[in-house]
């Protein structure tokens, strides 16, 4: 060889070695499309990892296949395993299972009676995927318990952090919250404290998004996604873990954290760089993007994002259905819902079907049935558990179904609700809670505390550039201020006080408001209170120059 081949070989080596795939993925390309530059097995295996993280995802398939071949061709069964496995999770991605499915054969033919070794524990990854797909939580834990002993072996962090993430994964299905995300934490603190190679760091960042997507867990979800961007940030080369499904999810979290602009930015992105044969991810995207435009009143826009999903093969639910509410089409809307709940993939998560029933209940309600409304918010309910996000969503339609039927019990849950709203930092739904507790207020006869609400509801409407909204609380504050009472009165003083000027003792008024004549005391001692008198007489005159009566 000579020495300017020498040289660029030195160089684009360098480059994979610092792991600056974009520098790698040019020298790597260039010196491929050299007759007298013949790659080795390694470097085609660095040129697709190269390309993959540059965005040429279909040259990334090619130089694993050429790869293959070349450690195939060595005799290299270990190599020869290992870009088999590779081309089995890129075809995966790629949303081609039966191809997927053949590379992993092949690569238990070439690893499968091996002594121990690093590469098998990505077939024991495999294995557990497959054990928790079919519902057997032993096999997966066995699969992942495997996995952890051959990347202890190795001494290689970045297996070690992989196989926690995997044993996640395997707990969660099981319902063993707790101990799953304590694994996945341990994992991800690694990532964090950069004790891993930026291949492995990238990929376990987007693991982790979609696991604690799919787990409801919104507060490890936004924290590692702002970690993982200052990572992206930092890094020099411009690379990005988040592409596919991973990027679907982000959408997903911006959306919910009020970041909009760039939540819609994010799915435009994603449906751009999704392959054509994997579009569950564009499917999500263009959902997301069609949330944003619905709730900022950009409602042909958003049809138009949801009719996309649709073609993309996936129900564009609850959106499409909160979309024809906005339009005046509620039966259309319960119908879509229905349809969406029965139809529902048990591998999309709780989140999904929280959302569905969340939206169902507000349907249902705006329809008058109240009936199916509480059907759907106990499910929610019974769902819900302790998950800080799916409690939030069951305790705003717990309340909303209660404020609905009249019942005192509304302001409880819907607290709650708005204290879960704001502690997980989604101001769009801790808005319309505020709505909800304002309705609740104004039936309590606090007007004070219902603008109050209203208030903080316009503002973080307006916010958010959530135009509908911010118009619907701003037109019920100023209604709201024009009703005000005179002497601070509240809606339900001024009812007690209407009644004592008509005559009616405590016993009548407690009849005809259906309170206890205790309730009617307090109202009147608060009546005295305000308007700086002393007995029922002089009340009454108040009443009468004020045109209360």
């Amino acid at each position: 060889m000579s020495a300017p081949v020498i040289d660029r070989a030195g160089r684009a080596r360098d480059a994979v070695s610092r792991e600056a795939w974009t520098e790698a993925y040019a020298l790597l390309h260039a010196r491929d499309r050299q007759p007298d530059e013949a790659l080795t097995a390694d470097d085609l295996g660095a040129l697709s990892d190269a390309a993959w993280w540059s965005g040429h995802l279909d040259e990334s398939v090619a130089a694993r296949l050429r790869s293959h071949s070349a450690h195939v061709a060595a005799g290299d069964h270990r190599g020869a395993g290992m870009a088999a496995w590779w081309l089995h999770y890129e075809y995966a991605g790629l949303g081609r299972p039966a191809v997927a499915a053949g590379w992993l054969h092949r690569a238990r033919h070439h690893l499968d009676g091996l002594p121990p070794c690093p590469e098998q524990s990505f077939l024991a990854w495999a294995d557990a995927e497959e054990a928790t797909a079919r519902g057997d939580g032993t096999a997966a834990l066995a699969a992942t318990g495997l996995m952890t002993r051959l990347a202890e072996g190795s001494g290689s962090p970045d297996l070690l952090a992989l196989s926690r993430q995997a044993s996640c994964a395997a707990l969660l299905a099981q319902g063993r919250r707790a101990e799953g995300l304590a694994l996945l934490d341990e994992a991800m603190c690694a990532a964090a404290a950069g004790e891993l190679s930026r291949v492995f760091t990238g990929w376990l960042y987007c693991l982790a998004l979609t696991q604690c997507m799919e787990a409801a867990d919104l507060g490890r979800a936004a924290e590692w996604t702002r970690t993982a961007m200052e990572w992206c940030a930092a890094s020099d080369t411009g690379e990005n873990p988040f592409r596919g499904v991973c990027r679907a999810h982000r959408v997903d979290v911006l959306d919910l954290l009020g970041e909009w602009r760039a939540a819609e930015e994010e799915a435009r992105r994603a449906c751009r760089e999704v392959p054509v044969d994997c579009l569950e991810a564009a499917a999500a995207a263009y959902c997301a993007a069609g949330d944003v435009q619905r709730r900022q009143g950009r409602l042909d826009e958003a049809a138009r994002s949801y009719a996309h999903a649709h073609e993309l093969g996936r129900l564009p639910q609850p959106g499409l259905a909160l979309l024809r509410l906005a339009q005046g089409r509620a039966d259309a809307a319960a119908a879509g819902l229905r349809l969406a709940l029965v139809c529902q993939d048990a591998h999309r998560g709780p989140l999904a079907r929280a959302r569905l029933l969340a939206a169902a209940t507000e349907v249902a309600l705006a329809c008058g049935a109240v009936r199916d409304a509480a059907d759907a918010a106990a499910e929610l309910d019974a769902l819900a558990g302790d998950v800080p996000l799916l409690r939030a969503l069951a305790d705003t339609a717990a309340g909303a179904v209660a404020l609905a039927g009249g019942t005192e019990e509304a302001l409880p849950p819907l607290r709650r609700a708005l204290e879960g709203w704001l502690r997980l930092r989604v101001p769009y739904e801790a808005a319309q809670t505020r709505m909800l507790i304002a309705a609740a207020d104004r039936a309590a006869g606090d007007q004070e505390a219902a603008r109050l609400e209203l208030a903080s509801a316009r503002d973080a409407f307006e916010r958010l550039g959530a135009g509908p909204d911010a118009r619907r609380a701003a037109a019920l504050l100023t209604a709201a201020s024009r009703r005000r009472l005179p002497g601070g009165l509240t809606a339900r003083e001024a009812e007690v006080l209407r009644l004592v000027a008509g005559g009616a003792t405590n016993k009548g008024v407690a009849g005809a408001l259906v309170i206890s004549e205790h309730t009617v005391a307090r109202h009147l001692n608060n009546v005295f209170a305000k308007l700086g008198v002393s007995s029922r007489a002089a009340a009454t005159a108040y009443a009468y120059a004020h045109g209360l009566v």
